[in-house]
């Protein structure tokens, strides 16, 4: 009876030591890994031109205030289609009531709606925007990086990024006295593609005035980073 009870003793406690060779190896894979961030950053030229323009105006007569608004609009859209290489969009359309000045009784209606122009032709698009503030009125002018413009950069700064940070893990590598390494995991953010940048007040007030000529744009450039962030191992 005894004899069956060591021999059950060495077979759990065999068994236990065969469990825990897992975790242990587990463990070793850990072994000698950093975590290492790499990032690098380029100019990018913002080259494409947003404009938006709008109409507003009331009228006692919602039915006569919205078939106004449609008429000028109507108009707009017309001429915009004309030059080449502008995207048009719809912006938003919003019809509210006017009160009096005791807030108790509606005097009128007023309605306002939106036209969005974009361009990667910024002379064409400024000079089709002074034409059409006759009869709109401005509401921004913006400048962005245009998405095929966004997707180039992008796939240089990859390979910016990954050479960065394999510089990087040698260079640990090498501090830590190691034979090579071997990349575990590796990840990519990008950062730097802002909003779409606004000019100033004062220059958009002076493309309104209908003597003034139309107005130089200077785009300007936004840098764009890309980060590469992940874990080696160093191979001893």
């Amino acid at each position: 009876m005894s004899r069956f009870i060591r021999n059950a003793a060495v077979l759990t406690l065999s068994a236990g030591v065969l469990a825990s060779l897992p975790a242990v190896a587990a463990d070793e894979l850990h072994y000698n890994q950093i975590s290492l961030r790499a990032e690098v950053s380029q100019e990018v030229a913002r080259d494409q031109m947003i404009v938006t323009l709008y109409t507003e105006s009331q009228n006692t007569d919602p039915g006569k205030l919205a078939a106004e608004i449609t008429t000028t609009m109507n108009k707009a859209l017309a001429q915009a289609r004309e030059v080449k290489g502008v995207t048009l969009r719809q912006g938003s359309r919003n019809s509210y009531p006017i009160y009096d000045n005791k807030n108790q009784k509606i005097t009128g209606w007023r309605e306002r709606a939106e036209l969005r122009m974009e361009s990667s032709d910024f002379a064409a698009l400024s000079k089709l925007t002074g034409e059409m503030l006759t009869h709109l009125k401005m509401n921004s002018m913006d400048f962005a990086i245009a998405n095929p413009t966004r997707k180039a950069s992008e796939d240089a700064l990859l390979k910016d990024a990954v050479n960065a940070f394999k510089a990087r893990a040698q260079l640990a590598t090498d501090a830590l006295g190691g034979k090579g390494y071997k990349i575990v995991n590796l990840n990519f953010n990008t950062n730097g593609y802002p909003q779409p940048y606004a000019r100033g007040a004062m220059m958009m007030k002076a493309a309104e005035m209908d003597s003034a000529p139309t107005p130089e744009v200077e785009a300007g450039t936004s840098q764009v980073s890309m980060s590469a962030e992940g874990v080696i191992e160093v191979l001893q």
